[in-house]
């Protein structure tokens, strides 16, 4: 009988979310580094970290006066100026002409209901998220209504036997 040959790969979703985290590393937001990558077919078709919009001030240096002061996480988000990672993948797709119908994301941390809302709208199909932020009933159910699948990431290597 032939030995069975290990795969020493990464799995799919392995890879998907190690390059997220990478791509959080460009994140200029003084609070929160998050990283998004919205895939098809096994293919990149785009990426997105937090931060402030092209053009203004990062937020390390003072351009988000909420991330400079000293609120609580959660609080007075009204007043922050940076775009969120799913949000600037998105844009980023449509700033090129890239369609991300049935497409998934993969994101290092649960998107918010705003976020949310994006993603239904730009034809993905389904969330990775790597890690909790308040992740909403609200999102979960629209999530749920709209046919958008979503999951909490595993990593392979950590899970026994994989």
């Amino acid at each position: 009988m032939p030995k069975k040959t290990v795969d020493p790969r990464p799995s799919w979703d392995d890879y998907f979310m190690g390059i997220a985290r990478v791509v959080a590393t460009r994140s200029n937001c003084s609070r929160r580094h998050v990283g998004a990558v919205v895939m098809r077919d096994n293919h990149i078709l785009s990426t997105g970290y937090n931060g402030t919009p092209h053009g203004v001030k990062n937020c390390f240096a003072g351009g988000c006066p909420r991330c400079a002061g000293t609120v609580k996480s959660g609080t007075n988000l009204e007043e922050c100026m940076c775009v969120h990672a799913e949000q600037n993948a998105i844009c980023q797709a449509a700033l090129y002409g890239t369609s991300l119908q049935g497409s998934t994301i993969y994101i290092t941390l649960s998107p918010c209901l705003t976020c949310a809302k994006l993603i239904i709208n730009s034809g993905i199909k389904e969330v990775v998220f790597d890690g909790c932020y308040e992740f909403l009933d609200k999102v979960k159910k629209i999530f749920k209504e709209s046919g958008v699948k979503y999951r909490e990431y595993v990593c392979k290597k950590d899970k026994p036997n994989a």
